[in-house]
Parts: C-alpha cells; structure tokens; sequence
C-alpha cells in the first residue's frame, strides 16, 4: 500500500496523476523505472498548434484606413479575435495536459509560466510564442530557458523594453529578471538594476513578432554590474546573472516549493538538502532534468510530512479531474469558467510574481466549489456559484458566456475496469486509495459506506463512490 501510495505521489508531483490503467502497468516497477519512464514520455517537444488571430502589423493597419483615419470596429474586431484565440490557446494547453502526453513536461512548462510569468491579452503570435519556449525548454538548460524568455516579444512587451532606449532606459525589464527570475531580492543593489537597464537598451522585437536588437538605440557605453566593468549587452547581464551562485539557490527553492512540499520546513536537513541540491544545479551548468531526477528518486521526497503537502492548484486540479477519468468536455467554456472561478487562468497570470500558491488557493468560496466540482461535472449539474471578481475585464470576459451545464464524456468503462474485480468490501479503501494521498478516516469510510444502495450495480457503486470521494477535502491535496 505505501509503495502505491509513493508512486500516486510520483505521479502528481510530475505531472497530472496517473490514469488507473497506467498506476497498473507500474505495480512492479521501481521508482528508478517509472522517472525514466516520465523523461522518455517527455523527450519529444511539439509546439501547440496555431490558433490564428493576429495583431495587426503595420501594413495590415493601413487597411484598417478609411480616407486617412482608423477603422476603430475594425481594429476593436481585430483585437476581438485575438482575445479570443487566446483563449482557445488556452484550452489547447489544459487538454494537452490533462491528456497525459508529456506529463513531466507539461508539468514544469506550468511551474515556469508562474516563475516567468507573462501575459499580452492582444496578440496571439506573442503568446503562443512565449508558451511554446516555456514548454520547449521546460526539461532542458535554465541559461537556454531564461534566454529564450527574456528575448521573447511577450515578455519584452509585458516588462516594457521594448521602451528601453539609451539616455532614457526603462528599469523595468532589468529589475524583474533580477528579482524574479533569477537571483531574487536582496541579491543586488540599485546601481546593478540601472546598469543592467542600460545593456538592455535595444532588445525589442520587430511588427513580424519577431526579438531584434536595435543597435541605434542600444546605449554602448561601458557598465558596471556585480562589481564588473565593461560595454555590456542584453546577453552579458544573463550570463553574469548565471554565474552567480544565488541564481541556482532561488530558482532550486521554488522548484522544492512546487515540488515537494508548499510550506518549506524550517529544520536543518531540508535546507541542507536544498543548497546540496542547488550545488548539484550550479555545477550541472543549470541542467533542469538531473535536478529533477535526483530529487524524484531520492528518499526523502517520499518522506510522510511531503505526501498530501501540497494543495493543487486549480490548474492542477482540472487537469488531474481529467486525467483520471478520461473527461473530455463538449465546450471550452466550463474549463474557462473553472479556471476563473478558483483564481487561475493560464495565460493570464495576475501580476509578474505570478500566482503566490500554496494556502492562497483556498479560502471559503473557492473550496465550497472545488468540492462542489466532481459533482457538476460527473452529473453535469447546474452552476450557481459566481466566479471571483478580481477586477480584470479581460479574465470576466472568460466566465461572461459560459454554460452552465458541465457536459462531457467520461470514459467510465475504462475506469471501471481496474476495480470490477475488487471484493465489495474493499471497493472504497481500494477507489480511496487511488484517488485520496492518505488513507480514509473512519468518519469519512462511514460516510461513503452511507452513499451507496446496496441494491445498486458495481458499475453504479464505482461511480457514486468516485465522485463522492474526490468531493472529500483532502481529494484537494496530493
């Protein structure tokens, strides 16, 4: 049962869970096994595909033209369309996911969109762009990852450098990369952040979409940053951020944040393991997959207090409703809705810190719908429940048209299958033990005893016991 238990664990921490079919196949595998299994599964990267909708270029504006002025209904269309295939991206992302195809990858692609976080709610090409080099580089080297961001247009436009111009730079860009995506605060000073500013002067990108340096308004003069003196580019400042130790031991934290375990404990051991681990990342030359690997099949990561730790984001959580039970919903609206409902819509992160995590997914609204969902969704009930105002029109236009009936497929046979042969009486510990990271209390086992009619057919009793355990609080924890 342990051993189950830790590879259930394995399984969501890596990516959505695991289908019953699969946690079958690895009944006598060795964690060893199963990780390689997860890096092999994830080797291959294919881009989503296009979804259409463009901004505007500048040949394409001057048809926007009628006797010399703007277009407005048609450029208000035109941005319209983006929106909207924005959010078709996004549904693209949440079905890649939830199908299982390259768990591992499309689980760290999720963590670097909260540490790279980004958003352009105009132009498509950015984004799909920005989304493909997070889950292109997601497994492979965090210097290519980072360069890769930092040159990409949406992050440029999202940091404002694409205003950063000699004798009147923009710290913006400079300071984020600094604070967030690399060294973290208290890590550098104000001169650092200015003269990193100036090397960025230039990188913008073109109305193709595309990065470009402007030499015409790079400022060329030399720069001191860390304490080293010379005429620096956008390039340079990367690879000093990379030199520096604290790059590999604020990036390893949050990957054990999001990893292991959400409130990092205090002792001695964990924060030995973390600057072990961060060495293990510096000396690598950042390589994402063998930190990911040494942590995955280390001991401790199966250690009781890290098992059930983590609250699952309402991304995760989605993904992991559908991973499990092979949910494929007729609409796109129901996943928009959840997604903005619980407080995080991929692709539209609330600031550049990205989304805090951790307890902030859980107050008494969200986690009355969170236990409502298994419910809406596998009988396709009625919603009621309002989502959260965060005062962004662009993510209430996502909940604005939804429907309210959660119809989908659910592929119950094949569910069904893993436990048609289990004894009455184990059914529920047996479905628990899939579906829950601890074991039932006897208060919960005489509650889920109570929901099933003894007349009722085992396909019948599988299916009221599913969606009456994932409506338990701790089917919210893995």
């Amino acid at each position: 049962m342990k051993e189950r238990a830790n590879k259930q664990h394995l399984f969501w921490r890596a990516g959505f869970g695991a289908s019953p079919d699969r946690l079958r196949e690895t009944e006598h595998q060795s964690v060893r096994k199963i990780v390689r299994k997860l890096f092999s599964d994830s080797q291959s990267f294919t881009p989503l595909p296009t979804v259409g909708g463009e901004q505007p270029n500048r040949r394409e504006l001057k048809g926007l033209l009628q006797e010399g002025k703007l277009d407005r209904d048609k450029l208000k269309d035109r941005i319209r369309e983006n929106r909207e295939a924005i959010r078709d991206l996004n549904v693209l992302w949440m079905e890649q996911m939830a199908s299982g195809r390259g768990a591992l990858r499309e689980k760290m692609a999720l963590f670097w969109h909260g540490h790279f976080a980004c958003r352009n709610q105009n132009n498509v090409r950015m984004v799909q762009q920005y989304t493909n080099v997070i889950r292109e580089h997601a497994l492979g080297n965090f210097g290519d990852l980072l360069m890769a961001v930092s040159k990409s247009p949406a992050m440029l436009q999202f940091l404002n450098n694409q205003q950063n111009r000699k004798n009147a730079p923009n710290e913006n860009f400079a300071r984020e990369v600094m604070e967030l995506f690399t060294l973290g605060r208290a890590n550098y000073t104000e001169h650092d952040i200015k003269e990193a500013a100036r090397a960025f002067t230039g990188w913008g990108f073109n109305a193709q979409g595309e990065f470009v340096f402007r030499r015409n308004v790079h400022d060329d003069g030399e720069k001191t940053v860390f304490g080293k003196t010379g005429p620096f580019q956008g390039e340079d400042i990367i690879k000093l951020l990379l030199e520096r130790k604290e790059t590999a031991t604020f990036v390893t934290t949050k990957l054990v944040r999001f990893l292991v375990n959400d409130d990092l404990p205090a002792d001695q051991p964990d924060h030995q393991r973390i600057d072990q681990l961060a060495d293990q990342f510096y000396q690598s030359n950042y390589d994402i997959a063998g930190l990911l690997e040494t942590i995955f099949t280390s001991d401790w990561f199966y250690e009781p207090k890290n098992i059930g730790a983590h609250i699952k984001s309402p991304v995760e959580l989605l993904a992991g409703l559908q991973r499990s039970l092979g949910i494929k919903f007729e609409q796109k609206q129901p996943i928009l809705y959840v997604q903005r409902t619980l407080g995080q819509v991929l692709l539209y992160p609330p600031n550049v810190a990205g989304w805090p995590g951790g307890r902030n997914w859980i107050d008494s609204s969200s986690l009355l719908f969170r236990m409502k969902l298994p419910d809406l969704i596998l009988k396709e009930g009625e919603v009621t429940i309002k989502p959260k105002d965060d005062g962004d029109v662009n993510t209430e236009l996502l909940a604005r048209k939804v429907n309210r009936m959660f119809a989908a497929t659910i592929d119950w046979p094949a569910f069904e299958k893993a436990f048609q042969k289990v004894r009455d009486e184990e059914l529920i510990d047996e479905l628990a033990l899939y579906l829950l990271p601890q074991p039932l209390t006897g208060s919960q086992r005489s509650l889920l005893v109570a929901r099933v009619k003894k007349e009722a057919t085992r396909s019948e009793q599988i299916r009221t016991l599913t969606t009456a355990i994932m409506s338990l609080p701790d089917y919210q924890l893995c």
